[in-house]
């Protein structure tokens, strides 16, 4: 299950992708029960849509839900930076700052599978610093439901968050500004939905097992 759900996080299998069961079965080597309790969990996540007589799909948001799911990031993480501003061990925002220059390296060498994995775990990092079990569980499948938003509604180039706006974010909780946090998160979400085209666009077929074999999915 989790090669599935990091290669739909790192938009390999973009939205619409259809998950046929032999192709799965070939590219992890297990029988068709694990297969279908991995898309059953998945379904549960609202990563993958299982269709009846038709089989499992990566899940495709619409427009209006990408509408949602933004209203719903910009009403929880504000909070959740406020949270994290007050709660972060100096430890913490050491990590959050490492993470940072992670994401920044793969930025600069043009690793864009990283560079969107990584944007997308500074997120729920925040979460976790945050420290609300509750909050963390709705920002996993929040930035799940992103990375498939932008799946189809991004430019071709676009990753998850520009690494510039989380490093504000960081020095912010760093002066322990929660305000000022909070703001920069707001305008940081605005952005990405604004560099979105809510218009959609098509996807191409894809190798399931070229994709999801273990030795690439490592």
């Amino acid at each position: 299950m989790e090669h599935i759900f990091e290669a739909v996080i790192e938009q390999r299998l973009p939205p619409g992708t259809k998950l046929s069961e032999s192709a799965l079965c070939d590219a992890f080597g297990v029988g068709r029960m694990r297969i279908r309790r991995a898309l059953l969990l998945l379904a549960s996540r609202q990563i993958v849509d299982l269709q009846a007589n038709r089989g499992a799909f990566v899940a495709s948001p619409t427009a209006e839900q990408a509408h949602e799911v933004f209203e719903a990031r910009l009403m929880l993480e504000p909070s959740i930076t406020r949270l994290a501003v007050q709660r972060a061990t100096d430890a913490e925002i050491a990590m959050l700052a490492a993470h940072i220059e992670r994401e920044h390296e793969a930025h600069h060498i043009g690793r864009r599978r990283d560079a969107i994995r990584l944007s997308g775990q500074f997120h729920g990092l925040l979460a976790q610093v945050a420290g609300n079990s509750v909050m963390l569980r709705m920002m996993r499948e929040l930035i799940t439901r992103t990375s498939l938003i932008i799946g189809i509604f991004g430019a071709q180039d676009m990753t998850d968050c520009r690494d510039h706006d989380h490093s504000r974010i960081v020095d912010a909780i760093r002066r322990r500004d929660a305000e000022e946090g909070a703001r920069l998160m707001q305008e940081h979400l605005a952005q990405i939905k604004r560099d979105l085209d809510l218009s959609g666009r098509a996807t191409n077929a894809l190798d399931l097992v070229s994709i999801l074999k273990r030795q690439g999915t490592s």
